[in-house]
């Protein structure tokens, strides 16, 4: 398992942290996402084999906020 900690821009409350949970968690490969709303910070782990980082960023981006 690779773990990752990305920053995202735009999460401002319970529903961005739900939005941003439901959509990298459901992607093949994603053990467990973690949101860190106060930071700003999005902790994934997950099969390199199975998907990328570039896609994790593609979901969250697809869902409204800046992954830096």
């Amino acid at each position: 398992m690779e773990q990752i900690t990305l920053n995202v821009k735009g999460m401002s409350c319970g529903h961005c942290v739900k939005a941003v949970e439901t959509s990298v968690g459901e992607l093949t490969g994603v053990n467990s996402v973690a949101v860190n709303l106060n930071e700003g910070k999005v902790d994934v782990s997950f099969d390199a084999a199975a998907v990328s980082v570039d896609k994790i960023k593609e979901t969250i981006d697809d869902q409204g906020y800046d992954v830096e």
